[in-house]
Parts: C-alpha cells; structure tokens; sequence
C-alpha cells in the first residue's frame, strides 16, 4: 500500500496539468524540471556540514565537478562515501542530490564525495562510467591531502547513480590489488541492474508510481550508444558472470518501485556469491524516495538506518577480510 503522504504528493503531481512525464520532454527540459523539483522537495537538512567545491580530471581533458561534505561534530581522518546521484543517465547533478549527501554526510559520520558525472544523450555510455572511474583515480591521489582515509572508502548511489557504484564495485573485485582503490562499503539504493529485459515490478508499478516504465526505456535509449549496449554487464550489472570478492553491500529498496524485482535479484547474486548483503525493503514507498523527506518525513529514518548500516561497515575497528 502507498503511504499515504506520498499518495497525496502524487495525486497532487497527477492533477498539475503542466507536469508532462520526463519521457515527453527533451533532456534539456527535463533536466530543468528535475531541478526545479529539487526546491519544491527541499527539507531541513542536518546543520553543521561543511561543502567544499573540488575538481577531478578526466581522461579525455574534461573538468569533473565535485563537492566534499564533511560533518563538523567528526575531527581528523575520516572515512569516505563516493556518492553518485540518480536520474537515469540524463538528469540529476550535485545540487539535485545536495540533500541527501548532507543527510549521509552527518549521519553517518563521514565524507561525502558527490561526483558530477557527465550526461547523456551528449555523453552516452560508458562516459559516465570512465568519469567515476577518474575520480577513483583522482581521490586514490588526493585524498591523504585531503585527510580522507583511503582505507575506509565506499561507493555509493541512488539509481543510475548505484548502478555507476555497482560496476565500480565489480571493477575493483576483478583487479584486486590493481584497484587503485578498494571500497569496504557499497551504498545501493534501487539501483538499475538489468536494462536487458523487464520483470513483473515494472509492469505493476510501471504508471502511476512516480517512475514511469516509459521514462525508464527513455533513459536507456538515450544512454545506450546501441541496442547491444544494454546487453553490457556494465550497463547492466546484473549480468556479470562473477561477483565474487565484490565489497559488502547495503541494498534499499522501495516496494513500489519498477525496479524492485532487479534489485532484488541483485541483492539474491551477491549473496549467492558469499557477499555481505543487508537488505531493506521499504514497503509503500517509491523510486527517488532518497530525496522525500519533505513528502515523507519517515524518510529520515530511512537516511538514518542507511547511515548506521554504512558506518557499521565503515568503522575502524571492523575487520576486513
């Protein structure tokens, strides 16, 4: 059953004759009213949360913008989340996902390194990809500097935004100590895992649910360079034939979401491949739910047990194997 706030938001968002679904707009438009809904869903964030603007190379000679929160109630080294916003490879960017990186930021008692990936169509896959991938390489280099602990590192993200920390994840299993970093954590929230085929979540929760199935296959078409490319385990990740060695993995989903069923999935191979897996499944809720709390003001519990699972996995004293 829908939460009942939330059921109110959508009818309200239904009955605005102006708010056409993402899939009927340009990128252009819709990356605008993304971020126009980034103010109507503003809450009081956690105060005490310093931001520093930083940038990170990439390989082809574009500037990567980040931004590093910190919490002002933890002195010295810290740990580090790598976060990546959602918004389906087209829309979404640093300020979208400002909230929410606040909420990690002092919840859970570390940094934040949020990463302003570049979109699609202009940069179709595996751009968004190789970005996270030179930001590794960026923090793996700056981060002593910066007084990030190196040991104590996770990726992180909400939907395209987790599937980017997925394959980075993978990525760092298969190239052990070549990995320029080693995450101890995964942060997956209803991340995209398979873009190859839909399952039953999409059909039942496709229209009406705030994630339409038609803005799905939307963003694939316009991040995919080819129909094949969604056949990529990369693109999704779901298919990867090893997952073992993978870093352990908080997965949150949302029961009314079109991806529940991949996620699900997901989370069943990762722990097939002996991988640490805390599963929490959010029962009437939907996609985006990260950045709700003004709708859903349960939602900051939801921020609130993401964090204790994610410092749990970051502490100090916890034993890496």
């Amino acid at each position: 059953m829908l939460h009942p706030e939330l059921e109110a938001f959508l009818d309200l968002a239904q009955a605005n004759a102006g708010n056409e679904p993402l899939h009927r707009m340009s990128p252009e438009q819709a990356r605008k009213v993304f971020e126009q809904s980034t103010e109507q869903l503003r809450w009081p964030v956690p105060p005490g949360v310093s931001v520093e603007a930083l940038q990170a190379p990439a390989r082809d000679g574009w500037t990567l913008p980040l931004r590093l929160y910190r919490p002002a109630q933890v002195a010295g080294t810290l740990p580090v989340l790598v976060y990546f916003h959602g918004g389906g490879f087209v829309v979404g960017s640093l300020d979208s996902h400002d909230g929410v990186c606040r909420e990690l930021s002092a919840r859970a008692g570390c940094a934040v390194l949020a990463v302003g990936y570049r979109l699609a169509p202009e940069h179709r896959f595996p751009v968004a990809l190789e970005d996270g991938q030179d930001c590794l390489a960026w923090l793996a280099e700056q981060g002593q500097r910066l007084a990030l602990d190196l040991d104590r590192v996770a990726l992180g993200g909400d939907s395209a935004g987790a599937t980017l920390a997925t394959v980075l994840a993978i990525e760092a299993a298969r190239l052990g100590e070549r990995a320029v970093l080693t995450p101890r954590a995964q942060l997956l929230c209803y991340p995209v895992t398979d873009a190859s085929r839909q399952r039953v979540s999409r059909t039942l929760f496709g229209e009406g649910y705030l994630l339409e199935n038609e803005t799905l296959e939307w963003f694939y078409g316009h991040y995919a360079r080819t129909p094949q490319d969604r056949q990529d385990w990369r693109f999704s990740p779901l298919l990867a034939d090893d997952l073992s060695g993978v870093a352990p993995a908080i997965v949150a989903l949302a029961g009314l979401d079109p991806l529940l069923d991949e996620g699900l999935a997901y989370a069943e191979r990762l722990r097939a491949a002996g991988v640490e897996v805390q599963l929490l499944e959010l029962p009437g809720l939907t996609h985006d739910l990260l950045r709700m709390a003004a709708v859903v003001p349960d939602v900051l519990h939801v921020h609130e047990r993401l964090c204790q699972a994610l410092a749990r996995l970051l502490a100090a004293d916890r034993a890496v194997e």
